[in-house]
């Protein structure tokens, strides 16, 4: 019997780049660090996933079993002026699998350096409107399979990404934002001379589909701004690709949707300063291409004023 292999998360490639960073710092936040503070940052997350979508089907796998993949990341952001910062990242991640005789694959991804601008306070009613843009460039430092699915950890691609965010934060702590990336992704290369995508290619690149990324959020923030919880969705839609073909394994081809829902809790034991601790949650509830995966991430910030 031919075996069966799932679809690694390769969302984690766009989605996990830059986590967090005292006040937020997501890529996809309305969060700012002031000028002259820097902030740094250590996550550890593990996801796990024993169902997969191959295309549309939804399936499991007993010659993977459950698909763990962990990753610890430091992070340090940095306020440049009071409307622009500077982010970057380096995640070290593994995976391994339950079941089967194949093993799982670890080492640093890829470096993500990333540029948020604040355009926009504006107080209209009881609140504020917010608009930010954030720019990033990533690009594999380590050398590892991308073609190596599921196991792979990461695209092996350069990427350049432009997000727009968008928000209304109300005078009683209350946040609603919504944020839309486009994705260009480059090609990678594997250690083979030919591949099928819809029909016989004969070449040791393959393209990496360029992607569309839509976050939303309900926020609150609490006892003095120190506390900050928020209900989240995210999706991420590759706007070409194929399908994961029957009894055949995945490759970085592939058209990948994915849609997840999340909560998010972080605490700053100072308000403005200081120590702070993270903790989220996720769970994949539809997709393509992609495996159906829980993950949980927590970590600590530490954040300063250099100048």
């Amino acid at each position: 019997m031919k075996k069966l292999y799932g679809s690694v998360l390769l969302l984690a490639f766009v989605y996990f780049q830059n986590i967090v960073c005292s006040h937020a710092q997501l890529p996809f936040d309305e969060i700012m660090m002031p000028k002259g503070e820097i902030c740094m940052a250590g996550i550890y997350e593990v996801g796990k996933w024993d169902q997969y979508w191959e295309g549309g089907y939804l399936r499991r796998n007993a010659n993977i079993g459950t698909l763990t993949r962990q990753m610890v990341m430091p992070m340090v952001a940095f306020g440049l002026t009071e409307k622009i910062n500077i982010i970057t990242s380096l995640p070290y991640i593994s995976t391994e699998p339950s079941g089967g005789t194949q093993v799982g694959q670890s080492g640093f991804q890829d470096i993500n350096m990333s540029v948020k601008v604040d355009w926009l306070k504006r107080q209209v009613g009881k609140g504020r409107v917010l608009f930010l843009t954030n720019a990033h460039f990533a690009r594999p430092v380590g050398r590892y399979l991308s073609d190596y699915m599921p196991f792979s950890i990461g695209a092996g691609a350069p990427e350049l990404g432009l997000r727009a965010i968008g928000g209304y934060k109300m005078d009683n702590g209350l946040i609603f934002r919504v944020a839309g990336a486009y994705l260009w992704r480059g090609q990678t290369q594997i250690e083979r001379d030919y591949y099928y995508q819809n029909g016989s290619v004969y070449s040791s690149f393959m393209n990496v589909p360029n992607a569309f990324n839509f976050h939303a959020a309900i926020g609150y923030w609490a006892l003095e701004n120190r506390l900050r919880l928020e209900a989240t969705y995210m999706s991420l839609n590759c706007l070409s690709g194929d399908d994961i073909r029957s009894y055949n394994r995945p490759q970085p081809t592939n058209k990948m949707e994915v849609s997840q829902i999340g909560v998010w809790a972080q605490y700053y034991i100072k308000a403005d300063k200081g120590l702070g601790a993270l903790a989220y949650f996720n769970q994949v509830v539809s997709g393509r291409n992609v495996g159906m995966a829980s993950v949980l991430g927590m970590g600590l910030t530490y954040q300063l004023k250099i100048y």
